[in-house]
């Protein structure tokens, strides 16, 4: 069991052709039990072809049909990236994951409006994961990204997090110390993206083999925010909580789109005291995430 994706999860890499979709679909494909989970790819272009004995398909839609998955991993270029995300939702996918960073905010509001009218109509809730997120990995099972595939472990430890290289080093502190990860997702740090800290923390509360969770966050925005809120009246496992720029200055973006500092809540301070205030216990150092979480189990 873990969340959102197991070794049984068959997966369609969108713009498996590129030079970034090739690379790391191979590196994915090599872990675990990747050989069985990447089952198609997508190029209108090049339909007919294959790739790392991956077929290769005209859509989404047809990819899907021929194949069983019901997974997409998006790396197409930032102009075409959201029409792609439509693209695997209007062919009933159940997650979709896009790596590709630097999409116009435009275009992914016009997405996730499109998004929300088609679950509205009584469409499929197909989830998105991203834009410009790492991806996710149930270690020894399957990996779906760019994350390094070594540092991860089987183990009992759920990590999200909104910077992709906060995730490695939760997890690699996690492996170090002999806990090891259930899942670790890399919900991308976007103004306008998918999947939230809420909704991971729900799927890890709910997940029978999680025990505990590491939730990392950012300045910008009101997501760890209510995600905390919602740990306090719902969470029943031990959660450690870590935001990234402390020392950030208010109005400067910090590396991630979606990491700016507008409101008062938004500072990496000011998320920390209401995560503690929620019972999550909080560090502003980030090498003693999987400390202070042993320390709680």
């Amino acid at each position: 069991m873990s969340i959102y994706i197991n070794k049984n999860t068959k997966v369609i890499t969108q713009g498996i052709t590129g030079k970034t979709g090739q690379f790391h679909t191979h590196k994915c494909q090599e872990y675990a039990n990747g050989k069985n989970c990447f089952v198609a790819g997508v190029n209108p272009k090049k339909a007919g072809e294959s790739i790392f004995d991956i077929p290769i398909y005209g859509s989404v839609k047809e990819a899907a049909a021929q194949t069983g998955a019901t997974v997409s991993v998006i790396y197409v270029p930032p102009a075409g990236a959201a029409e792609a995300i439509w693209e695997a939702v209007e062919a009933n996918l159940d997650l979709v994951i896009c790596i590709t960073e630097g999409i116009p905010v435009r275009d992914m509001l016009i997405v996730r409006n499109k998004m929300k009218a088609r679950q509205a109509a009584g469409g499929k809730n197909t989830l998105l994961l991203g834009p410009n997120c790492p991806g996710l990995i149930t270690p020894d099972e399957i990996k779906i990204g760019i994350m390094p595939g070594h540092i991860h472990r089987k183990g009992r430890i759920g990590v999200v997090s909104r910077s992709g290289t906060l995730t490695y080093e939760a997890v690699a502190q996690l492996t170090e110390i002999g806990l090891g990860q259930s899942t670790a997702v890399g919900i991308g740090g976007d103004p306008i993206n998918g999947l939230k800290h809420i909704d991971v923390m729900k799927a890890f509360n709910e997940d029978p083999e999680t025990d505990a969770v590491i939730m990392i966050g950012e300045i910008g925005g009101p997501d760890e925010v209510e995600a905390a809120r919602w740990v306090k009246d719902n969470m029943k496992k031990p959660v450690v909580g870590f935001i990234a720029g402390v020392t950030a200055p208010a109005g400067k973006r910090m590396g991630h789109a979606g990491a700016l500092i507008s409101g008062g809540d938004d500072t990496a301070q000011a998320k920390l005291e209401i995560m503690e205030a929620c019972g999550i216990k909080t560090t502003k150092n980030p090498s003693e995430m999987a400390k202070l979480l042993k320390a709680m189990l």
